[in-house]
């Protein structure tokens, strides 16, 4: 899909419709959880939905639906149509919101295959960035949401969504297109007096409050200092994100692969009593193990050891927990590190070791959250690694139910997360399907791309189906 293929038709932006109804605050700091990603490259998804009518039918029905339920989200998210500052005489970043501030919203006609974008077949990855907008960002001041709805003429559209990630996590952001979805498929435009009063289902609601982030040690100020410091820069305050000007290779390709339940189940049943720590084993841990080792395989990584590096959610794991519907950053970062040299020789060994080692990092969190904080915000233990070791890194989770997002046309036929080309980690999210198995998204150079579907493929194989193991 060249440059021309995608025709800008409008940049508007959407506001958030009057209302005293919403106590949603005009301003809000980072905490600790945030900072860690503020120049980090923005979150970008893009959601795919069948639309087999006329382009009148779009810009006449559909699209104003579509920016009116925004406009009634954005009530209840005013920190999204602000803006991300960090004044000279304030200590720490802040999102400030100012009557008047909008969300960036561009609408764009595609000639391109809706059928091929949208399946999971091989495709250029270097054209899922022209359906994805781009954030405004300056040294002092950063847009924190922009938005794109692209038509393929009688057949579909997709919304690209391009998020600031010291603003909010996946999980917020899903919770932001859940309300949406639900503003528009319960929404009339011609009756806004009737909307803007919606009853809306509690567990949709935002929770703004900042004092359930608890910082006994001082973490917020030791990331702070090293934003500050970064590249050996004094008091270096510059929103300027990293890898922000990242130019796909031609060559990438974006592809998709999936572990269905039984697949989850046997990688489960053959690692569980293999571990010598007796960990716990989960769909995220043998899916991300997995398709790590499968990936170090076919591109024979020459490193000695392979460090799977996540995120953990810990609304759930706080003391007190930290509600569900916190918005804003409230993950853990973890890191697993294993040999490489099973990984090359044993596939089922290599798991083995692999999924141990996850399990072992997921203990730690149960000696506090905030054990080994220190390494948390650092730019090279979040995304390069070192010289003797292959980073590993994840993003998404089969919990967002990512394809339950249905704006009253139905369900996405495809999601994908499109900044996974940019951070090189690889994407999971579930089944669109519903079976209960785990998407995988990759973006790699064709060859790659090759060489890990044969051995995705092939792995399976020699793991012992449920019928026939001990």
């Amino acid at each position: 899909m060249a440059e021309e293929d995608v025709k800008v038709v409008e940049v508007c932006t959407v506001e958030p419709l009057s209302s005293s109804a919403a106590a949603t605050p005009i301003s809000l700091p980072l905490t600790f959880f945030d900072i860690r990603w503020l120049r980090f490259p923005p979150l970008e998804c893009l959601f795919f939905y069948k639309y087999p009518h006329s382009p009148s039918s779009f810009f006449h029905h559909l699209l104003p639906k579509l920016k009116h339920s925004f406009s009634l989200t954005l009530q209840h998210y005013l920190p999204l149509a602000g803006n991300l500052t960090w004044p000279h005489n304030s200590p720490r970043p802040t999102i400030n919101y100012v009557p008047g501030d909008s969300v960036s919203f561009t609408v764009a006609q595609s000639q391109s295959s809706f059928s091929h974008l949208s399946s999971s077949n091989l495709r250029e990855a270097s054209k899922f960035n022209l359906l994805t907008p781009r954030l405004l960002v300056s040294e002092e001041k950063a847009s924190v949401l922009a938005l794109q709805v692209t038509l393929f003429p009688n057949s579909g559209f997709s919304l690209g969504l391009t998020i600031h990630h010291a603003v909010m996590d996946g999980k917020s952001a899903i919770s932001v297109l859940k309300l949406w979805a639900y503003f528009c498929s319960n929404s009339n435009t011609d009756q806004e007096a009737a909307n803007s009063s919606l009853a809306v289902p509690q567990q949709l609601l935002p929770f703004y409050d900042r004092t359930v982030i608890k910082d006994p040690i001082g973490i917020y100020e030791r990331f702070v200092n090293e934003v500050l410091n970064y590249g050996g820069v004094q008091n270096n305050r510059s929103l300027i994100l990293w890898n922000w000007d990242h130019k796909v290779p031609s060559e990438a390709v974006r592809g998709t692969f999936e572990l269905t339940r039984e697949h989850i189940e046997i990688l489960k049943k053959y690692t569980q009593p293999k571990l010598k720590n007796n960990g716990y084993v989960s769909t995220f841990s043998v899916t991300y193990t997995y398709v790590g080792c499968c990936l170090v395989k076919a591109e024979q990584t020459k490193s000695e050891k392979v460090n799977f590096v996540f995120a953990v959610d810990c609304r759930g794991r706080s003391d007190p927990p930290i509600p569900s519907t916190y918005f804003g950053n409230c993950l853990v970062g973890q890191s697993a590190i294993t040999e490489t040299k099973p990984i090359l020789e044993n596939e089922k060994l290599g798991i083995v070791n692999a999924v141990e080692a996850v399990s072992e990092a997921m203990k730690r969190l149960e000696m506090g959250l905030v054990r080994g904080a220190d390494s948390w915000g650092s730019r090279k233990k979040m995304g390069t690694i070192g010289n003797n070791e292959r980073g590993l890194s994840i993003s998404g989770s089969p919990r967002f139910e990512v394809y339950s997002v249905d704006f009253g046309w139905g369900r996405p036929v495809k999601v994908d997360i499109v900044s996974i080309d940019k951070t090189r980690a690889f994407s999971i999210c579930e089944s669109r399907d519903g079976g209960g198995g785990v998407e995988i998204g990759l973006v790699l150079n064709r060859c790659d791309m090759e060489a890990f579907s044969n051995v995705f493929a092939k792995d399976l194989e020699s793991f012992p189906s449920s019928q026939s193991q001990c």
